[in-house]
């Protein structure tokens, strides 16, 4: 539904969701690292729903912005908030419910966008404010959903990975951990080579979403 737009109309639609998606799932890292005893996001300031606080210019501006413009798989990443996990009352366990605070915050907004989209097909009209409003809320549900399937994958440091380190005896989660600081290659490679295992995921969270709000994807056009 996006190719009919111009490329300014596609930026236009899609940047409010990608801000809000990036920034509100840093938050929940954050508190989330707050409530089990890290204040590491506090003292910097992190905690703030000022998304340029959360903004990096490669991973939440250019490379996104690229990729709609190109019609490509959407990825980005913001600056994540820092989290000192040996300052978490229980670490191990605690690593798993920071990484559950960003996942469970990507599935609300999609949500709540999903709801959006509802209410501007049940209240709305065929006028341009509300096919623009439908349209950014079909971009919300989106982005949303694609970052918690790209979270899922089971490598560090994205959501998924830390859940398994979380789970695994201490000498399996130690080899695991290893493995982050070649993550960035590692799913960029993924996504070139098995688009697949990524898009099919997000296709059927998408269409059973949809589902549970009634919503019949040949209305959104």
């Amino acid at each position: 539904m996006f190719d009919e737009l111009s490329l300014v109309q596609k930026l236009a639609v899609w940047a409010l969701p990608v801000l809000l998606a990036i920034t509100i799932r840093e938050i929940a890292h954050g508190y989330a690292a707050r409530a089990c005893g890290d204040m590491t996001g506090t003292a910097l300031g992190r905690l703030s729903p000022n998304p340029l606080r959360h903004v990096d210019p490669l991973g939440t501006l250019l490379i996104p912005g690229l990729l709609i413009a190109l019609g490509g798989f959407l990825m980005g990443w913001p600056k994540p908030i820092p989290v000192d996990f040996s300052r978490l009352r229980h670490p191990k366990r605690d690593l798993a419910k920071v990484a559950v605070a960003g996942l469970a915050a990507n599935f609300a907004m999609a949500v709540l966008w999903a709801a959006l989209i509802k209410a501007t097909l049940v209240f709305g009209s065929d006028q341009p404010t509300w096919v623009g409003l439908r349209y950014m809320a079909v971009a919300g549900v989106v982005i949303n959903l694609a970052l918690l399937v790209l979270n899922l994958l089971p490598l560090p440091p994205l959501d998924g990975g830390r859940i398994l380190i979380s789970l695994l005896p201490m000498r399996q989660a130690m080899a695991l951990a290893k493995v982050e600081p070649y993550a960035f290659f590692i799913v960029l490679g993924v996504l070139l080579l098995f688009k697949g295992l990524l898009f099919w995921p997000l296709v059927i969270s998408q269409g059973l979403l949809f589902q549970a709000f009634g919503i019949e994807p040949v209305s959104l056009y």
